[in-house]
């Protein structure tokens, strides 16, 4: 049984849109006492070598084990640093992850920009730490079957989470309940 002292740290890694006050990681990462989040980039917002420096940079300032709950491109991080370090991770809750391999809607990155900053292709290797991934069956960044084969790829278990959006404040999520018992099962 886990301690106090040996409970994991929960490290939010935020998708490209970085921190948003009323995002349920935001809200997330105040709520629970162990927890931090990849800080936001100053600049090459849109490089995915760039955005997993971050996260090993953040992770390096972490002694003990480590959650890593992940959004939307933020999953995308995870699995690009996974692919590169070898740290010990206890767990991931990865959820909505966005399709950066398919075209993204108006008022998102644009596809060629996200090719051409290191994004392609997404790592579809096992994972070396145990995962979830929390799919939407509406999510206009990734369709529930192009995630379910990612979550399939990467040794994840995968939760539907129904119709839910992109899990987002847009999508009418502020507080996300499930976060903390999907987080409570890696433990």
């Amino acid at each position: 049984m886990m301690t106090i002292e040996t409970t994991p740290t929960i490290l939010m890694v935020p998708g490209l849109r970085d921190h948003v006050a009323e995002h349920w990681q935001t809200l997330l990462e105040h709520k629970l006492p162990k927890a931090a989040s990849v800080p936001p980039l100053d600049h090459d917002k849109l490089g995915c070598a760039a955005r997993v420096a971050a996260l090993d940079a953040a992770l390096a300032k972490i002694e003990g084990s480590v959650i890593l709950v992940a959004h939307s491109a933020g999953v995308m991080i995870t699995v690009h640093w996974a692919r590169q370090h070898s740290r010990e991770i206890h767990g991931a809750l990865l959820a909505a992850p966005a399709d950066l391999e398919t075209p993204l809607p108006a008022g998102y990155p644009a596809f060629d920009a996200l090719a051409q900053n290191g994004w392609h292709p997404t790592p579809r290797r096992p994972l070396p730490f145990p995962s979830i991934v929390g799919a939407s069956r509406n999510d206009p960044l990734a369709s529930f079957e192009r995630v379910a084969a990612m979550a399939n790829d990467w040794g994840s278990r995968l939760v539907d989470l129904g119709e839910v959006g992109h899990l987002n404040p847009a999508a009418g999520f502020g507080e996300w309940a499930m976060a903390e018992v999907l987080i409570r099962e890696l433990l």
